[in-house]
This record gives structure tokens, C-alpha cells and sequence, in this order.
């Protein structure tokens, strides 16, 4: 059943969905020790032990519950199809939410030591030039930056659709960064292209899940160079392509932008997405917005008071 079902998901072009139901159906089966699963072997007692097997294979929680929604999400079907006998409350001992994922933005100085210190080689000059435009076009994911075509920009404007969520952007595209678009044409003057893309990131040649597995090896080379050139800059964090757009998330949110406009930035469908990405404020600073809001009220005048009544009268009529 589940090989049916992640080939359905091949046939409508979910492969990265049908990529993470693979990789959860051969863990489980490498945990069952078989080649043959089936759904007498979903059991409470073998749930709890593959989240303890795959919490000491070092996966996030996040992943842990990837996994086990996966599982659950077959078991459902072989339920459904009159396979699998249904047990109340089979999932409840296991984790399968989300939980809040680690913060990966980067420390302001050491953010600027990452995209300005000049470097000596030609491969981590582009990758910053890349990273940097992550950065400078909104905190843009590298997925959207790797699919973007030269008819997306219109002047100094880019339009296009985010690739995840089909949510239509529009950004305006700095003088600095069109400095960084010089790099896209010394590559297009090299490297035939069958699909008129503005980076030198994908051939825009293969199809299907050909070009999944194309794009998701541009990532993993990107976020290698990025941790390559952290490294040769001395910057002890672990980098990933993403540091940046939470980077840009977070440095809003300290120079006190409202939310409403980060998540309009971010392209996000909902604010509670952007919550997620945003940092907590430090201690010293949530006591200073405590303090200036208490003296706030112990200062208020009388008058004011009177006015503010004033104001309620006129709008309760």
C-alpha cells in the first residue's frame, strides 16, 4: 500500500513528498529489521522504541515526528482500505506535533563578517554574492531564487510566485543588489541554458523529478559553500541557506518593524508563520519595554485621562 501511494504521489509531481515517505517507510522497515512490512508490525511497543532508535540516530523532533506522521498517515489508509485493524489512541504515546525549531538567524556582526569580508576564492565570492541576495531581496528562500527567469524581472522590479506557497511577491530590488546581478550574466555568456533563468543555479534541462533531485543537489552544494565560507572566516555557527531569511526576519523585528509588515516581506500566508521565525527578546530588553510601559501609566496626567474619557464618550454615541 504505501509503494502505491508514493507512487501516486510521483504521478502528480509531489516528490518531495513522496521523498519523505520513502526515506520513513525504509527507516522503519532498517528498525523492524525487514524488507517486508506490515501493519501488524505498527504496534504502541514498536512506536515508542523507533522514536527512542531514531532520537539516538541524533534526529530533531521535528524530523522524529515527520517520521511517525508518515506511519500514521499509512496505517490511516490501510485502515481505510480494510487492511489494518483500527486501534484507539495507537499514535498517542509518540510525538508527532511540531515543535519550535531552533533559531537559525545570525548574530548581526557576525552576519556582516559573512557577506562583506572579501575572500580569495572565485567559489566563495558567488556564494556570497548568492547569500547576500538572499539577504537584500527580502530574505528571499534559495528555492525562489534558484527558479527565478529573466521575464520575472521588470525593470528593478521582481514578480514571481513563491514556489512553496504560490503566494505572489513582488520586491523591488536594490542598488546594491544589482551590483550581485553582474554575476548572472558573466555565467549566461559561459553556460547554455535551456530555460532562461537569471542565476547560474539549475540547467532548467531535466524534468520531472529529474529536476527535483537537480534542485535539491544546488541546495546541498550552496549550503556546503556557505558553511565552507563561515568556516574560512572563523564563524563557529552551523549556516544553511535559511540563516538568512531568518536572519532578515529577526533584524526587522529588533528595529521594531511591526510583524504585519515582516510577514508581508516574508511572503508568509499567515503571521503565525512568522512567529516562528522571529528570536525572543533578550531579558534587558523586555524590562525596558516593562519599565517604559509601567512609568507610562504612573505618569499619566489627569487631564489625559480626562481627554481619553472625552474620546470614549464620542465614540459610544
Amino acid at each position: 500500500m504505501a509503494e502505491k501511494y508514493i507512487r501516486n504521489l510521483r504521478k502528480e509531481n509531489r516528490y518531495s513528498t513522496a521523498h519523505v515517505y520513502e526515506n520513513a517507510i525504509s527507516s522503519f522497515s532498517r528498525f523492524c529489521n525487514t524488507d517486508q512490512l506490515s501493519f501488524g508490525q505498527i504496534t504502541r511497543r514498536n512506536l515508542r522504541q523507533y522514536a527512542q532508535y531514531l532520537e539516538r540516530k541524533k534526529l530533531k523532533p521535528n524530523s522524529v515526528s515527520t517520521y511517525i506522521r508518515m506511519l500514521r498517515s499509512i496505517y490511516y489508509q490501510g485502515v481505510d482500505a480494510g487492511k489494518a485493524v483500527y486501534v484507539h489512541n495507537l499514535f498517542h504515546d509518540v510525538f508527532t506535533g511540531v515543535d519550535t525549531p531552533q533559531k537559525r538567524s545570525i548574530p548581526i556582526g557576525q552576519l556582516h563578517q559573512l557577506l562583506y569580508t572579501p575572500v580569495a576564492t572565485e567559489e566563495l565570492r558567488e556564494t556570497q554574492i548568492k547569500a547576500s541576495l538572499l539577504f537584500q531581496l527580502c530574505g528571499m528562500p534559495f528555492v525562489d531564487l534558484a527558479y527565478l527567469e529573466k521575464s520575472n524581472l521588470q525593470g528593478n522590479v521582481l514578480k514571481y510566485n513563491r514556489k512553496k506557497t504560490k503566494t505572489p511577491i513582488t520586491v523591488e530590488v536594490l542598488p546594491t543588489a544589482h551590483l550581485s546581478f553582474t554575476l548572472v550574466e558573466k555565467h549566461k555568456k559561459t553556460h547554455r541554458r535551456e530555460q532562461d533563468y537569471l542565476f547560474n543555479i539549475l540547467s532548467g534541462k531535466k524534468k520531472g523529478e529529474a529536476a527535483y533531485k537537480e534542485y535539491q543537489n544546488a541546495l546541498r552544494l550552496f549550503n556546503r559553500h556557505l558553511q565552507k565560507l563561515a568556516d574560512t572566516l572563523h564563524i563557529e555557527l552551523h549556516i544553511t541557506s535559511y540563516c538568512m531569511r531568518h536572519s532578515f526576519a529577526t533584524m526587522l523585528k529588533y528595529r521594531k518593524v511591526p510583524i504585519e509588515m515582516i510577514s508581508e516581506l516574508l511572503g508568509h500566508k499567515s503571521i503565525k508563520t512568522t512567529q516562528i521565525y522571529l528570536k525572543s527578546f533578550a531579558l534587558k530588553e523586555r524590562t525596558e519595554v516593562n519599565k517604559k510601559n509601567y512609568l507610562f501609566l504612573k505618569n499619566y496626567t489627569t487631564n489625559a485621562k480626562e481627554n481619553t474619557c472625552s474620546e470614549m464618550q464620542l465614540l459610544n454615541r
